[in-house]
């Protein structure tokens, strides 16, 4: 991969959600806690993460955009696509049964997030899904391709049932909730390559994608997103959660997600 010699750094903002965090950093910035948010990543001022203007972002609520980046998923919890911090079921998380770290890191034209997941030694076998949640910035939706999907089985949450994605390029035209599964290789975000280009997302240890945007209707019921603003983002998630991990007391499991501009000629992939 090479980089334009000239390109300026790009910039990251986080918000930690959840009162009881902490942060350290070391070299780049290193965050760490149960739960994050990366909520903007700018290069050269252009903004590629989406997040709404309606987004509230002092701890109370998830925030409706960036990379709300989901950690904790303890029993039977199944996550709610599009929702990064609403949670259901029977069995809430286990102190000590599990320790995580997030990392960020930046260069010109790329983002890697990388989490690493520890079971302690005096908890118990622990099992957990996982996903980062990325809202994709996109100038129109409308005119927004994904590709990378082709031939992957996929389940339909809106229109209910499992298919195999026969399209090339997909085109996100209505309320869009599909969970793609063992995802090989990397996913594209195709717009316009001399403005936002293509991002580029590669992945390790997360083999599938959620895709998701809420449509008109559904965009309208949500209090933290202005109406039209569902034609202004895509939900590409890398994620675990067709099938859970299992990760036994002391050992360590590490995801990571790789973000990268494509615009021009200025990287190489």
């Amino acid at each position: 991969m090479g980089f334009d010699s000239d390109a300026k750094k790009s910039h990251v903002r986080y918000l930690v959600l959840l009162p009881n965090s902490y942060s350290s950093h070391s070299g780049g910035s290193s965050y760490r806690d149960k739960s994050a948010t990366v909520t903007s990543w700018k290069h050269e001022g252009e903004e590629f993460l989406f997040c709404s203007k309606k987004a509230v972002l002092d701890g109370s609520k998830a925030i409706r955009g960036g990379i709300p980046i989901q950690t904790l998923d303890p029993g039977s919890w199944v996550p709610s696509m599009g929702l990064p911090e609403s949670r259901s079921g029977n069995r809430p998380p286990t102190p000590g049964m599990v320790k995580m770290g997030l990392s960020v890191w930046t260069s010109p034209w790329k983002m890697m997030i990388r989490q690493d997941k520890c079971g302690t030694r005096r908890g118990e076998e622990f099992d957990f899904t996982t996903l980062l949640h990325t809202y994709v910035r996109v100038e129109d939706i409308m005119t927004t391709t994904i590709t990378g999907l082709q031939n992957c089985t996929y389940t339909d949450k809106v229109h209910v049932g499992e298919h195999v994605e026969e399209r090339e390029a997909v085109v996100i035209d209505e309320n869009y909730d599909r969970i793609y599964q063992a995802v090989d290789g990397a996913v594209n975000v195709n717009q316009d390559m001399q403005t936002l280009g293509t991002l580029r997302i590669e992945r390790d240890n997360l083999p599938d994608v959620v895709v998701w945007n809420p449509w008109q209707e559904k965009a309208a019921a949500m209090s933290d997103l202005v109406p039209m603003e569902y034609l202004e983002m895509v939900c590409v998630e890398a994620g675990a959660v067709t099938s859970r991990v299992v990760l036994p007391p002391a050992q360590q499991r590490t995801f990571s997600q790789k973000l990268i501009i494509c615009r021009g000629q200025q990287v190489i992939l």
